[in-house]
């Protein structure tokens, strides 16, 4: 029996660097979640090294239930996993909302703990919802995950501090541009395995290229430790309180949605469509991981939709190499100094690269949409609509500034009001349940293999 690519076991080295190019592309994801909450609380610089150690290891720890699996835990597919940003907001609310700053990541860290293992309980209904997502929804819902993280691309190409004076700089741009660049060219002009980790090389490249212009602090790497674990309850034991399990259960349910989404896409990609039983399994790794993630000291986990763009450019389906990235953000986690040489890319390197993972993304949904016979009925309406609703957090951020915090958890994320539009349209003008009619696309093709989740 052929294997699926999903399920390729490829060679050592091309494992290895893969992988490594998945953990440089979310990298950024990860770190930006605890530094912004740790610098609300008023960590010290020790204490907030370690704080995203411990995420680092706990993403890779739920990287590598996604894609290994236990039992009916783990989608086995090319999934990385990591610090949701949507719970930013809600967590430095919670911060805020704290008498004493130090009481604040233990009462984070019990909310997080009751909303995974709530969320663990209702996957086997949630993944239900996959019928409402015939091509015409999932193909808007890839695209605007695309569009959604392409402002994320144009925000680093312009440097890592808003408030620094070099920020959008020519310097800086130009950086961005040439990086983009030379993936490009290696991606037109080389074959086989060096044009599979172009991105890698890009990101290597435009490092060097930043060192004449003082782009690169190697500071991080001198002052990081060789060894660190993330010590159980090191910010002390969790805390349970009601007011911010309810806020940490809205963002868990908004990161369910978008995980089903971007397995969906996910699915399309790698041509092993992601059927209720898929969707399942992959929410019950996003929960458990969120689950067990304090226990370390890390924050609710989810889906990562960066590395499905880089999945789509690479055409490298293999689930172990995203395992491998997880071997690599554990490897971080135990290893600051190892943590520290990811960190050394500038931001600006790690925009022009961005560029390319995310437009790929984008690119992914048009294709699906294309076979979603928009000629046909009020599928275009459908799309339309959907694309606009998602694109307003993007394009006017502070359109729903009036709403709730609690509302806004949802309504700012493009993802998630795109994606309820155009379930809730398709809904509307196509009969419940049944399927538009479509041409044929990636979804129609047949896995060369059966999936093993059981």
């Amino acid at each position: 029996m052929t294997t699926h690519p999903v399920d390729e076991k490829l060679p050592v080295l091309k494992l290895a660097t893969s992988g490594l190019q998945h953990v440089a592309a979310m990298y950024a994801g990860v770190v930006a979640p605890p530094l912004i909450v740790g610098a609300a609380i008023g960590l010290t610089g020790t204490e907030l090294t370690f704080l995203t150690g411990a995420c680092l290891f706990t993403a890779g720890l739920a990287t590598f239930l996604q894609t290994l699996g236990i039992w009916k835990i783990g989608a086995r597919l090319p999934f990385v996993n990591g610090v949701t940003f949507a719970g930013v907001a809600p967590m430095t609310a919670i911060v805020a909302a704290t008498d004493d700053p130090s009481d604040a990541l233990p009462v984070i860290f019990g909310a997080v703990i009751v909303a995974g293992l709530l969320g663990f309980l209702a996957a086997p209904v949630f993944c239900k919802a996959v019928r409402f997502f015939p091509p015409v929804v999932t193909g808007t819902v890839i695209t605007l995950i695309g569009v959604s993280l392409l402002p994320v691309a144009f925000g680093w190409a312009q440097g890592p501090d808003p408030a620094a004076h070099d920020y959008g700089s020519a310097t800086n741009l130009g950086l961005a541009g040439a990086t983009l660049l030379i993936v490009l060219l290696l991606r037109r002009f080389t074959r086989g395995f060096v044009k599979q980790i172009a991105v890698l090389l890009g990101l290597v490249a435009g490092t060097v290229l930043a060192i004449p212009f003082g782009g690169v602090d190697f500071g991080p790497v001198a002052a990081a430790d060789v060894v660190g674990f993330p010590a159980p309850f090191h910010f002390g034991a969790p805390r349970f309180q009601l007011a911010a399990i309810l806020s940490m259960c809205v963002v868990m349910v908004v990161s369910m949605t978008e995980s089903t989404a971007d397995m969906l896409a996910l699915g399309e990609i790698v041509e092993r469509p992601a059927d209720e039983r898929t969707i399942a399994a992959g929410l019950r790794a996003d929960t458990l991981g969120s689950a067990l993630s304090p226990l370390f000291n890390g924050f609710m986990c989810s889906a990562f939709a960066q590395n499905i763009g880089l999945v789509a450019m690479t055409r490298i389906r293999s689930r172990y190499v995203v395992a491998a990235g997880g071997g690599f953000l554990v490897l971080m986690g135990l290893c600051p100094v190892a943590a520290s040489l990811i960190a050394v890319v500038p931001r600006p390197v790690l925009g022009g690269a961005g560029v390319v993972l995310f437009g790929s993304v984008a690119a992914s949904g048009i294709q699906t949409l294309v076979g979603a016979a928009l000629e046909k009925g009020d599928n275009v309406l459908i799309v339309a609509v959907s694309l606009a609703v998602g694109i307003v957090p993007i394009t006017a951020p502070e359109f729903y500034h009036a709403f709730p915090e609690t509302a806004r958890i949802v309504l700012d994320s493009g993802i998630s009001t795109g994606c309820l539009a155009a379930v809730l349209l398709n809904l509307v003008f196509n009969h419940p349940g049944k399927e538009p009619a479509r041409l044929p696309g990636p979804a129609d093709a047949v896995p060369l293999a059966p999936q093993s989740i059981v």
